[in-house]
């Protein structure tokens, strides 16, 4: 994938800011594969997510059921062509529901939503992600591959089942995981430490998953004196600033998850500042 240019990124930023991105549409199931007990990977085909989504960026998906009217959100995991794949983990009758869906099945879609992690900066990006927080963090990676100042390292901790690993290996010169069993990704920063610097270029995290492990990597990456972005997880009734349910307390004040977010940095969160 070439280089995503500053003016590329702020023009997208710009129009995602302004609200301008298609309404509520229906798009066309491409697949669903089960990767582990209760998650799965579905690919639908929608071109305007597929050529305008940006990592961390998320589509809301809409349930069949009259009676459920809010959509989900779902972080963009890849894209191919006009097919745009999400991850998520079965937790409630709609997602329970997209389980169900087939190849050639029908499904309503809108997005891409929300601010994306700001990748342009040549560096060694450190992808931190847990559990179902790891899609974003596999979105970053694909778009990161094609280029020559960077490196990438993914850095996932998962229940038991490593389900994305084989998904992110592909995109990233060096792909580590561990499981509750094993430790967590505290565990795998520690023991990548002294290699950071290897290549030259400054370390940066990207991270998603549970709160914790994330107030975690930021107390991390102070004391490593690394920047870090972070893309938050949180309930969400519209996905795109109406409905005012997702706020965050930040430096700036409370903002929503879901359009001045999900992306926010470790000096907007006031993250790890105790460590």
């Amino acid at each position: 994938m070439p280089h995503t240019t500053a003016s590329a990124y702020d023009v997208t930023s710009r129009a995602t800011d302004a609200g301008r991105f298609p309404g509520r549409r229906h798009a066309e199931v491409v697949s669903s594969e089960r990767l582990t007990q209760g998650v799965y990977r579905l690919t639908f085909r929608d071109d305007y997510i597929a050529r305008h989504a940006k990592p961390a960026q998320f589509v809301t998906l809409y349930s069949s059921n009259p009676l459920r009217l809010m959509p989900r959100p779902l972080g963009v995991c890849s894209t191919d062509g006009d097919e745009v794949s999400v991850i998520y983990a079965v937790v409630g009758k709609g997602t329970e529901e997209f389980s169900h869906l087939r190849a050639g099945d029908g499904i309503d879609v809108m997005g891409p939503l929300g601010k994306s992690y700001d990748l342009r900066a040549g560096a060694h990006y450190l992808l931190v992600g847990g559990g179902l927080g790891v899609p974003p963090l596999i979105y970053a990676a694909q778009h990161l591959s094609g280029r020559d100042d960077v490196s990438v390292t993914s850095v996932f901790g998962y229940r038991d089942a490593r389900f994305a690993d084989p998904i992110v290996s592909p995109f990233v010169g060096r792909a580590t995981s561990i499981t509750n069993a094993e430790g967590n990704v505290i565990t795998l920063l520690d023991r990548l430490e002294d290699s950071l610097d290897d290549d030259g270029l400054p370390p940066v995290i990207l991270s998603c998953g549970p709160t914790p492990m994330m107030k975690a990597v930021a107390a991390w990456a102070r004391r490593h004196s690394i920047a870090a972005q972070f893309s938050l997880e949180s309930r969400m009734g519209c996905g795109y600033g109406t409905c005012v349910v997702c706020t965050v307390d930040t430096a700036q004040g409370r903002l929503k998850v879901c359009s001045d977010g999900p992306v926010f940095t470790t000096e907007q969160l006031g993250w790890g500042i105790e460590a």
